[in-house]
């Protein structure tokens, strides 16, 4: 029993020296520093830059609007009540002044010019029944005149008689009123007869008006009135004529490009499914919209029709382009150019770090812009500048080509 209790002793204390040696292993390990290893450096982001290059470029005036009538001419009835009997000319027609476009009903006008020749019938006869009335009073004066001077001479002589003489000189006076009213008579037949003169003038003239007329030469843009139809002097006019068949685009151009446009400069026109059309400007507007800041400009077109044979209309939506600057500069794509509220700037890779550089605009055309201050040719410029540089970023830069395919 003393044997056994002594092995177990020493198998125990045998463990504990083992544990231990073990724990003063462990503890050696641990404080022992690891080996030291080699800091992973992030890679600079990779950017597309386009280098700065001078180019020409066209300094454009974009005029928007539609076709309109240089100038259109209002045609409508100038009498009222009247029926609309014949339509002779219809939209598309190439008229000439003094062309019948539509007749109106003349029967009413018909039968008061019949009445009008009766009254003037009747005053042709009443003048000659004045003139022949002043005839007899002018021949019963002379007679009575003669009965008076011989009356007078033998009352001189004592043959006649005051009392003859008396009568003599009052059948005188009754002659030369006689005389007098049949002058008036004649001068009041005859006032008659203008007045009837200028009826029948009026009557003519109203019936002339029944033939719708063709004011200028033209082309006929619109016709409203139909047959059938009653004419009213304030309604709308049975035609528009668009005067000489001139068409020109009118067209909006903002505020700020007004300054630069001029008349006589020539305009290229675009109208959708046509030949472009070399036009003019002919006129640049004195008043500007309060409402929008714009104007409107008006664009003279050549007569009738485009180089392929279309025909111009009015309505027609158009566009027309003024080149009003052209010079050879350095230049980028838009997107290169960053806008902020108090400068403009692009940001320039040097040495592989970013730099933002505050620079000068000119001419902006065709998604490029002028650079007049600022940058030199050759310069590498991020082409799709933004927030997410700042000066001093390292960047990887690869060349790239803008949209127009040149690097």
């Amino acid at each position: 029993m003393t044997g056994r209790l002594k092995t177990i002793v020493w198998l125990g204390a045998g463990l504990c020296i083992a544990g231990v040696g073990g724990y003063l292993v462990m503890t050696q390990g641990a404080q022992k520093p690891p080996p030291a290893t080699a800091a992973i450096a992030a890679p600079a982001p990779t950017i597309s830059v386009i280098a700065a290059r001078a180019q020409e470029i066209v300094d454009t005036i974009l005029i928007n609007g539609s076709l309109v009538a240089r100038e259109e001419i209002m045609v409508g009835p100038e009498l009222d009540g009247l029926r609309i009997t014949e339509i002779i000319a219809d939209e598309g027609d190439r008229v000439t002044r003094g062309q019948v476009l539509a007749r109106l009903t003349r029967e009413m006008l018909d039968v008061q010019l019949t009445q009008n020749d009766a009254t003037l019938a009747r005053a042709a006869a009443a003048i000659a029944q004045a003139r022949s009335q002043i005839a007899q009073a002018d021949a019963s004066n002379i007679e009575a005149n003669a009965s008076l001077d011989r009356s007078r001479s033998l009352a001189r002589s004592g043959f006649a008689s005051q009392e003859i003489l008396d009568q003599r000189i009052s059948a005188a006076r009754g002659t030369v009123a006689r005389l007098a009213a049949a002058r008036d008579g004649l001068a009041f037949a005859e006032a008659e007869e203008r007045q009837v003169q200028a009826q029948r003038a009026e009557l003519e003239l109203r019936l002339a008006r029944t033939e719708i007329r063709a004011p200028v030469d033209g082309v006929i843009s619109r016709r409203i009135g139909r047959i059938g139809g009653l004419t009213a002097m304030n309604a709308d006019a049975l035609f528009r004529i668009v005067a000489k068949g001139e068409i020109e685009l009118e067209g909006e151009v903002p505020e700020s490009r007004l300054g630069a446009l001029k008349p006589g400069q020539g305009v290229r026109v675009e109208i959708a499914s046509m030949a472009p059309v070399q036009g003019r400007v002919r006129l640049v507007p004195a008043e500007i919209d309060r409402m929008t800041r714009l104007a409107r400009v008006r664009v003279a077109l050549p007569d009738g029709a485009t180089p392929d044979g279309a025909t111009l209309r009015v309505g027609q939506f158009a566009r027309g382009l003024v080149e009003v600057d052209r010079r050879t500069a350095i230049t980028l794509p838009l997107s290169a150019v960053v806008f902020d509220q108090d400068r403009t700037s692009v940001q320039i890779v040097r040495a592989g770090k970013v730099e933002t550089r505050s620079v000068t605009l000119g001419i902006n055309a065709g998604g490029r812009v002028e650079i007049r201050d600022g940058l030199e040719a050759g310069e590498r410029v991020v082409l799709r500048a933004g927030a997410f540089l700042r000066d001093g970023d390292a960047v990887s830069p690869v060349l790239t080509e803008d949209a127009r395919g040149r690097p």
